[in-house]
């Protein structure tokens, strides 16, 4: 049993690193995947262990962006530091938002959404609007962060609450809300990248303070283990997604998120 659940953390993580930061919703696929693969442990903990592993995630985000999101760096100029400041604010400007209706609204949210017909649902909806709005995108207005003005974050941060359904997927949010803003698809997806830092400490600290801490030592090994490999993936994954968007545009994920989405509902509703 211990090999077991390791090995399904393990899987857990490499799913929560691969789709985190592509637009195909990583709660949705963890849902998924949980359904299939299901966790030997109490519901507190499974619940809490699908969200804190996204821990693992942000430090992804934080060793690959440590100098540009580093405001105390030595080799940058006070122009670049304070640039760097303005964007932290942008930041916190763009999360409260999500920030406000998480907290006030996410038992209702957990008990409402969380279930594998809802994911299937977004992911085929919002599939649609990605392949719509990247077939009809306009030249970007916004093609640097000190561009962005502090209404335009808070806009931007208005769709990521939108991420609160299972499915939709926080970064699909964010970056598809930035460019139907005006922003370039490399600032849209590097601000969802940074949004998310802070939205994930505080998404996991919320999780294990109802949690109460309360998990055995192989618990929270478990937990540890699966993001450990969330991390190392999610590196991967970054560098991949940027990668890609230097070259193609969104399309093939809105494609990909419809397909899933189908099949995940023929399969509930026809086997």
């Amino acid at each position: 049993m211990v090999f077991i659940e390791i090995l399904k953390a393990i899987i857990l993580g490499i799913v929560q690193g691969i789709t985190e930061w592509l637009p195909i919703s990583s709660t949705g696929h963890m849902i998924l995947v949980d359904e299939f693969i299901k966790m030997k442990f109490s519901d507190i903990f499974v619940n809490t262990f699908l969200v804190v592993i996204q821990f693992g995630s942000i430090l992804a985000v934080i060793t690959l962006y440590f100098t540009k999101l580093n405001p105390f760096a030595k080799q940058k100029t006070s122009q670049q530091k304070r640039d760097t400041f303005s964007l932290w604010f942008k930041v916190i400007v763009a999360i409260i938002p999500s920030g406000v209706v998480g907290v006030l609204y996410d038992d209702l949210i957990f008990d409402l959404f969380y279930n594998p017909v809802t994911v299937a649902l977004a992911l085929v909806v919002y599939g649609v609007i990605m392949v719509v709005i990247e077939a009809g995108r306009k030249r970007s207005r916004i093609n640097h962060f000190n561009d962005m003005t502090y209404l335009k974050a808070f806009s931007i941060g208005i769709f990521q609450c939108l991420a609160l359904i299972p499915g939709t997927s926080r970064s699909g949010s964010t970056i598809i809300g930035a460019m139907l803003l005006g922003t370039s698809k490399f600032v849209a997806t590097e601000f969802s990248f940074f949004m998310a830092v802070p939205t994930m400490l505080g998404a996991s600290a919320i999780k294990l303070l109802k949690a109460g801490f309360a998990f055995s030592g192989f618990e929270w090994m478990v937990l540890g283990i699966g993001s450990l490999v969330a991390y190392v993936v999610s590196i991967f994954a970054i560098k991949f997604l940027m990668d890609y968007i230097r070259k193609h545009d969104f399309k093939a994920f809105g494609y990909y998120r419809i397909v899933l989405g189908f099949l995940v509902l023929g399969y509930f509703y026809l086997l």
